[in-house]
């Protein structure tokens, strides 16, 4: 298949960077890869920030980036990009009027934007996968949302006007039945973990004797690193180690990272807490293999992919009962699932699994199981392969798709 990625803002070019960029460029990224190493050929196209970024990169065999001219060249606040979408669109059509994929698989609302007005005068259908709906942030965030006021309305229309939803979470799939989305439309594929890479077997980043815990992600407030600063006022023996957020020389400079740090004075765990800024991607599993326990607390989550990556490590698991945690997690089996905002609940199951090494140890093992025998990228590609066959074949009335299967065609009933 010629299949087009379009991910407006997450480059999977992001990834190879030091730093770990966020779990829409990671998905991009590996599920481009995976799908190039099954002979696919695939072409992501993400908006261009930087006047030195080429046309065209390659990325991975059977990969390429297209760097779209839509906006400024730089970095723009992703709530600040709706306005550009048209020209991204534009973009699109124009390079498919020539060169057409077989499916589009747009990823994020404005992706879809773009995507459907670039495939409206080709046959190609357009898959959608949002990584987060804007019903279930404002649900969370109330008037402290930052999304473009004309979000919702957009996820409504993307949802209906494509050929087929791929949700990353049964949670997902249940939030779009709500809107009327017939259910025949929505396929549950999840994230996926890098099982080379992340694996229980590997280096571990050097600690100290306290035992560990670990907070990895992005430093927003709905990630929840303020319950587990405020947990550890209840588990004095442990120390907390805080991954995420600009570089570690950035940190002083960081609202976030301030705030963070003024809870910890507030609840006197200021010298045991430690926010080491973001990590090299290279560096993520030594860090997870280092700590005790993984904590991952948001108050929403569209699908936790830090808590599959800590699980493929065979660290146990504390994460909030929401969104892509209720399908990865096992509840007491791979770890404990919590309610969000909740310190007093995570600071009795961190002393409870720091007090009972073999339940602790039982639970990084089972996590591990899990991780590598149902959340691997090939795994994962290869459902995604399968839902663009399905959308592919419906949308062709049955018929194989594509000028190469014509030809095949043309072949077999010339040598008959």
């Amino acid at each position: 298949m010629k299949i087009a990625m379009v991910s407006e803002h997450a480059s999977p070019m992001a990834v190879l960077g030091g730093a770990d960029a966020g779990g829409q460029n990671v998905h991009v990224a590996e599920l481009a890869r995976e799908l190039g190493a099954r002979g696919h050929e695939v072409a992501v196209y993400t908006r261009r920030t930087s006047e030195e970024q080429p046309g065209t990169a390659e990325f991975a065999p059977g990969v390429r980036v297209h760097h779209v001219p839509a906006g400024p060249p730089h970095e723009i606040a992703k709530d600040r990009l709706p306005e550009y979408m048209p020209a991204f669109g534009a973009y699109l059509a124009a390079q498919w009027a020539h060169d057409a994929p077989d499916i589009v698989h747009a990823h994020y609302w404005m992706s879809g934007l773009a995507a459907l007005q670039g495939a409206a005068d080709i046959q190609a259908p357009v898959m959608q996968t949002f990584h987060a709906l804007g019903t279930v942030k404002r649900r969370h965030q109330g008037p402290h949302d930052t999304s473009p006021r004309e979000r919702e309305e957009a996820e409504l229309s993307i949802a209906n006007r494509c050929a087929g939803v791929i949700a990353t979470s049964v949670e997902e799939r249940r939030e779009l039945r709500s809107w009327g989305v017939p259910g025949e439309r929505i396929d549950v594929v999840p994230c996926g973990v890098d099982a080379e890479r992340f694996r229980p077997a590997g280096a571990v980043a050097e600690r100290g004797d306290r035992p560990r815990v670990l907070s990895l992600g992005r430093l927003v407030p709905r990630k929840g690193v303020d319950t587990i600063v405020r947990a550890m006022a209840a588990v004095p023996e442990a120390e907390l180690v805080v991954a995420g957020g600009p570089p570690s020389e950035a940190l002083d400079a960081d609202p976030e990272t301030a705030r963070l740090r003024a809870i910890a004075e507030q609840a006197g765990v200021a010298d045991r807490v430690r926010f080491i800024g973001c990590v090299a991607r290279a560096d993520v599993p030594a860090l997870l293999r280092s700590a005790d326990i993984a904590v991952n607390v948001p108050w929403y989550e569209p699908f936790g992919m830090s808590t599959i990556e800590a699980m493929a490590c065979g660290a146990p698991v504390i994460a909030s009962s929401v969104g892509g945690h209720l399908d990865t997690m096992i509840q007491n089996v791979t770890g404990r699932l919590i309610p969000p905002s909740d310190p007093r609940t995570l600071a009795f199951w961190v002393r409870t699994l720091l007090a009972d090494p073999v339940l602790k140890e039982s639970y990084g093992i089972a996590a591990a199981d899990r991780a590598a025998a149902r959340y691997t990228w090939p795994l994962v590609a290869r459902q995604t392969e399968d839902r663009y066959t399905r959308v592919l074949l419906r949308h062709h009335g049955g018929q194989e798709p594509g000028s190469r299967s014509q030809a095949r065609h043309a072949v077999v009933s010339g040598g008959a």
